[in-house]
C-alpha cells in the first residue's frame, strides 16, 4: 500500500491517496481544497478509486467530497454517526479494503462523535484524533475531553508501536511518526487519570 500524503488548504490540512500497487485500486481520505493536485495525481498513477473515505465530518475534511466522488465515481465512506451524506455507513471494527489491501475502522470519537481512524498495512490513519505531539481540540459541537481520553489510552495507546501514523493536519514537527514514538514524546499520551486529563484539556 503506497501513501500518497498531499498538504492542501490553509489550515494545513492533509489529504491522502492510498494506492494499492498490485491492482491499482485506490482512496482517498479526506478531500478538501486544491482538489486538481488530487485529481492530477490520481491521473498520474492511473488509479481507480473506489472510496472517499472521511476520518470525521468536519468540513475541512469533507468539502471535497461531492467533487471527487463526480470526477471518480467513488463511494462516500463514514462512521454510522455522522450528520453527513454517506453512500456507506462503517462501524469499529468494520474492513475497508480496495484492492488487496485492507484498513480496519476504529471508532475513536472525543474530537467529533464520528471520529474513525483506518489501521493496516503498518499503518494508522489518525484523523483528528492524534496529531505529532498533540491532540485534536475538543471544544467544537460533539467534542468530549471524556471520549477523547478513552479513545487515546484504551484504544490507540495498546496499537503496535511501529505503526506510522499519518494524521489529519500537519501540526507537529514532523509530517508522520509513530505511535510508539507518540507514546513517549506527546504530552496527552502520557499516562494520567482521566479526571487530569479533562483538566489538561481544559
Amino acid at each position: 500500500m503506497k501513501v500518497h500524503q498531499i498538504l492542501v488548504g490553509n489550515m494545513q490540512n492533509f489529504t491522502y491517496v492510498l494506492e494499492d500497487e498490485h491492482t491499482g485500486e485506490g482512496i482517498i481520505i479526506d478531500p478538501s481544497w486544491e482538489l486538481d493536485k488530487i485529481e492530477q495525481l490520481i491521473q498520474r498513477h492511473d488509479l481507480k478509486i473506489k472510496y472517499i473515505v472521511n476520518t470525521h465530518h468536519h468540513f475541512d475534511h469533507t468539502l471535497g467530497n461531492e467533487r471527487m466522488k463526480q470526477s471518480t465515481g467513488a463511494k462516500i465512506v463514514q462512521h454510522k454517526v455522522s450528520e453527513l451524506k454517506s453512500d456507506i455507513q462503517v462501524s469499529d471494527g468494520d474492513i475497508i479494503q480496495f484492492g488487496d489491501s485492507k484498513l480496519s475502522v476504529i471508532h475513536t470519537p472525543g474530537h467529533s462523535k464520528d471520529s474513525i481512524c483506518l489501521v493496516g498495512n503498518g499503518k494508522i490513519f489518525s484523523g483528528d484524533t492524534l496529531f505529532v505531539g498533540n491532540c485534536g481540540r475538543v471544544d467544537l459541537p460533539g467534542g468530549s475531553s471524556k471520549e477523547l481520553y478513552h479513545s487515546l489510552m484504551d484504544i490507540l495507546y495498546n496499537l503496535e508501536d511501529d505503526l506510522v501514523m499519518y494524521s489529519g493536519h500537519d501540526y507537529g514537527s514532523t509530517p508522520t511518526s509513530t505511535i510508539g514514538h507518540e507514546k513517549k514524546t506527546n504530552f496527552v499520551m502520557q499516562k494520567r487519570t482521566e479526571q487530569e486529563f479533562e483538566e489538561l484539556m481544559g
